[in-house]
């Protein structure tokens, strides 16, 4: 699978923003009513989210990279590029996350020059840490996001 990432603009963002998945995934959606926040989450530059392109150009998930990757509640002291994903609820479970995982880790490392990756994984998502265990990530820890009862854990990949 080829792919190229660009600046998430704001079509890409809306059409991200209508996705819908099933449950227990639909912990995904974005909420109707933070519409716009969320439009301007995504498109602020400093929040580095990029568009997954396939080879006609058609958005089939984003990435980001840095700040956005954590979740409140973690530890995140030890140096790495944190990143997180999402792929078109159409393309979910269809066994292709290993390959958007790795397209995404590799233009992560060659784009920021990063030593350690770092993901942030809901604990109930056992399908997305089977997905980054492939790629070649390891749990490092667990925890429980601040002001909630949701379990996270945190992998890291040495390249």
């Amino acid at each position: 699978m080829r792919f190229s990432y660009q600046k998430l603009e704001k079509e890409h963002a809306l059409s991200i923003l209508r996705w819908r998945y099933v449950s227990p995934y639909d912990y995904y959606n974005f909420d109707v009513d933070t519409i716009q926040e969320d439009l301007c989450y995504l498109i602020d530059p400093q929040n580095t989210f990029y568009a997954i392109l396939n080879v006609h150009k058609e958005l089939e998930g984003y990435c980001s990279f840095g700040a956005d990757g954590q979740v409140l509640g973690g530890d995140y002291c030890t140096e790495a590029l944190d990143i997180g994903m999402g792929m078109r609820p159409d393309l979910v479970g269809q066994g292709y996350g290993k390959h958007y995982a790795q397209a995404v880790v590799r233009y992560g490392v060659n784009q920021y020059r990063a030593q350690k990756c770092r993901v942030t994984i809901a604990e109930f998502n056992k399908r997305a840490q089977r997905v980054w265990e492939q790629v070649g990530f390891e749990q490092i820890g667990r925890f429980v996001k601040t002001g909630t009862e949701e379990e996270f854990v945190i992998m890291i990949y040495k390249v």
